[in-house]
């Protein structure tokens, strides 16, 4: 018996990071890390993305660059100022500095990465401007790290 999916009120923290867990679950169909991403820029999604790595087999293909690269498509410049990333886990050091470059307005993460994040190596990686949340449907994102990560080890 299926559960009932929670709905989120539209253009909430909890309804955009809601986008990016059905991007996780795209990557762990992919059988990929369950990472999900999307930008939205004027309460609007711009981009939507999750973990390739595996597929493209390139190091880099993480949530968030994919995340990045379509959403500056999408705007025609390199800067997102005025976007929010909404991504399931904490970024790791690359898409921290990736986030610096593009000088993101808002970072909103689901779940912290113990091992990987970009706090552990330090906590200012991000640009100086850029806000961040983090713990939105916290449960849940880890919940999906978790279960994969577990089926791998059987």
């Amino acid at each position: 018996m299926l559960k009932n999916k929670p709905s989120y009120p539209l253009g909430s923290h909890e309804f955009f990071m809601s986008e990016a867990l059905k991007e996780a679950r795209k990557a762990l169909e992919k059988d990929e890390v369950p990472i999900g991403a999307v930008v939205v820029c004027n309460n609007r999604i711009i981009a939507r993305a999750h973990n390739l790595t595996e597929t493209l087999n390139d190091v880099t293909a993480h949530a968030e660059m994919q995340a990045f690269t379509a959403a500056s498509d999408h705007l025609g410049g390199k800067y997102l100022d005025e976007c929010t990333l909404y991504v399931t886990i904490e970024p790791c050091v690359m898409c921290a500095g990736a986030s610096f470059w593009a000088q993101l307005g808002q970072l909103v993460y689901g779940a912290s990465d113990e091992k990987r994040g970009y706090r552990l190596i330090r906590q200012n990686l991000l640009h100086p401007k850029t806000v961040v949340i983090s713990g939105i449907l916290e449960e849940e994102c880890t919940r999906l790290m978790k279960d994969f990560f577990k089926k791998k080890r059987k």
